[in-house]
């Protein structure tokens, strides 16, 4: 009878096999560009340092010691606009432009990845490069990802930190990439057909047009 016992315990609990996952969420904070449009989530622990690329961007990170122009962060901009016809840069200029400007600032440049990819349902490209900084003589692993939005304006999100934090940081990159979105822009109002149009200034009780209510 003992061993019967023993024997329903066991089978009643459950196996690791059988146990479901936890799914631990990471708290986070939401941001929305005033004028570039765009808007991600990022780790609630984490600070907004300022803004970058002439106000079209912002700079996140965690907190650290030391010169803050040598924080590992994530930079998430609008680097190239459309000019009024509706032309831009390609993804591919984009990137050679950043390649060549990694390469003046700093030696040992070596491309660790490139590949294409989609945010938020738009084209993307993701570089990712390792160099020694001239200025500082730090060595820094650089991830960019650029996103052709529906207005052929050109976006950035990028982590810059030291190669030894890349594994700590990346899931913090990628939950960026997955929020990331930019507003579409609103549809014109369209005209207001003959049964919809507002009577007659006439026929309003002062003799004025009145004024209409915004949709």
């Amino acid at each position: 009878m003992l061993v019967v016992v023993m024997l329903w315990l066991f089978a009643a609990i459950p196996s690791p096999a059988q146990t479901p996952p936890v799914h631990r969420t990471i708290p986070a904070k939401r941001y929305c560009h005033p004028t570039a449009g765009f808007c991600f989530r990022y780790p609630s622990s984490w600070a907004v340092l300022g803004d970058i690329f002439n106000g079209n961007g912002v700079v996140v990170a965690p907190q650290q010691n030391g010169d803050r122009e040598q924080w590992d962060a994530i930079t998430v901009a609008r680097v190239a606009a459309a000019n009024e016809s509706g032309d831009g840069p390609s993804l591919n200029s984009v990137i050679e432009r950043t390649t060549s400007a990694m390469r003046e600032a700093g030696q040992n440049f070596e491309t660790l990845q490139r590949k294409e990819l989609s945010v938020d349902h738009n084209p993307a490209q993701m570089l990712k490069a390792r160099y020694r900084e001239n200025s500082t003589g730090r060595d820094w692993i650089e991830e960019l990802i650029f996103i052709q939005g529906q207005e052929n304006d050109i976006y950035s999100v990028s982590l810059k930190c030291a190669p030894e934090h890349i594994t700590r940081l990346e899931p913090a990159l990628k939950e960026v990439l997955a929020s990331w979105t930019v507003a579409q822009p609103e549809a014109p109002p369209s005209e207001a057909s003959p049964i919809e149009a507002s009577p007659p200034a006439s026929s309003t009780p002062t003799g004025k047009a009145q004024p209409q209510a915004k949709p």
